[in-house]
């Protein structure tokens, strides 16, 4: 699917398997799942690059990180210990062959300067295979870490917009630059060497806001929205008015979205796993602390409203839920790639521990299908 406004490499994007999936969170301690079962993912190096080849074996697309600063508390620690992206993204692109990995980079707190020529020695490592994923932030403690100041929302992605122009201009152009934004005053910048390959990297981002989907429309390759629990009509809605949106800026744009798997032998195996992990075993103090952040409370919201958050924030943070035997979860997987969908990023409670059992049962079943290519 090539870019019609960009020499964006798509060596993840174009061609390959027709569903992408891709595996998200595994830089955080406890990853997605907000539970206490002993089992939950580490986050550790030494895990995270086991993971990686794993995953590069199995032929999976993509590692994508989670730009976290500060966790949430808790029993747990919940995300607390974290590995920052772009210097985990070139580890695991050094150790891999052919997955694209990702670097999570918060706008407002990398100097463009700086984060250009980081991610531009990302890509040389990986030959190609690293992606940026753009985000403004919204964590007002983890903004206080650094001693800078969250702006108003639609501001935050006027700065952005500013940021990644800089960012675009500095891999193209071939001689230095100055840059003289409202926000940006950049002179006589030097960037050299350019992205690997004469192309620039994948580019994604997932805003939900109306200004957060027209910023990933203008700028991005890829945008992440979230697909209804309900529906898959309304999930094709939603990824059908973001093609179109696109493609009425002259642009292309891949459509991903989040998903939690659980995959068990049989369906009863699957549900008493997600119901011991997100329910019986779940952090609800790390649960209710993330909740607070995004003023979601019993007294700002009513009890129906209030329960059904808790269980979507222990179960992934909102990530759609693909729960059952391996039947089940292809099937899951192939309704969504029916509503328009060009991936999926998945999480797991231990990635390592239930990434060769997803491998074994479901990518054949999506190979059957016509969405995986053979491996």
């Amino acid at each position: 699917m090539p870019n019609a406004n960009s020499q964006t490499s798509q060596r993840m994007l174009d061609g390959g398997h027709r569903l992408k999936i891709g595996l998200f969170g595994a830089n955080c301690s406890s990853g997605r799942a907000v539970t206490k079962v002993p089992e939950r993912w580490s986050g550790t190096w030494t895990d995270n690059l086991a993971l990686v080849r794993m995953a590069d074996e199995a032929g999976i697309d993509f590692m994508l990180p989670i730009g976290r600063w500060k966790g949430y508390g808790g029993d747990t620690g919940y995300q607390e210990a974290t590995l920052e992206t772009i210097t985990w993204a070139v580890g695991l692109l050094a150790a891999t062959r052919n997955i694209t990995v990702f670097g999570t980079v918060h706008a407002p707190l990398f100097h463009p300067v700086i984060a250009a020529k980081q991610m531009v020695t990302a890509d040389h490592i990986g030959e190609g295979r690293f992606g940026l994923n753009i985000v403004v932030g919204w964590n007002e403690g983890e903004f206080e870490m650094f001693g800078v100041q969250q702006r108003e929302h639609a501001t935050r992605y006027e700065y952005a917009q500013e940021w990644i122009d800089a960012i675009k201009l500095m891999w193209s152009a071939p001689d230095d630059i100055d840059f003289d934004g409202s926000f940006l005053k950049l002179r006589k910048v030097r960037a050299k060497p350019k992205p690997y390959g004469g192309t620039q990297p994948v580019i994604m981002n997932a805003g939900a806001s109306d200004v957060g989907r027209a910023f990933a429309v203008k700028n991005c390759d890829a945008f992440f929205m979230q697909a209804s629990r309900t529906s898959v009509a309304e999930t094709a809605q939603r990824v059908a008015a973001a093609k179109a949106t696109a493609q009425a800026h002259g642009r292309e744009l891949a459509v991903f979205t989040v998903g939690v798997v659980t995959c068990r032998a049989t369906m009863a195996e699957a549900k008493a796993y997600h119901d011991h992990c997100v329910i019986e075993q779940a952090d609800w103090a790390a649960v209710d602390h993330m909740l607070a952040l995004r003023n979601i409370r019993p007294d700002t919201v009513s009890a129906e409203e209030f329960q059904r958050q808790r269980t979507a924030y222990a179960h992934g943070n909102s990530g759609v839920p693909v729960i059952g035997d391996p039947d089940h979860v292809a099937r899951q997987l192939i309704e969504l790639s029916s509503a328009g969908l060009d991936g999926i990023a998945v999480s797991f409670v231990n990635y390592a521990d239930e990434l060769p059992f997803f491998r074994a049962e479901v990518l054949p079943r999506l190979e059957r299908a016509g969405l995986r290519l053979p491996q």
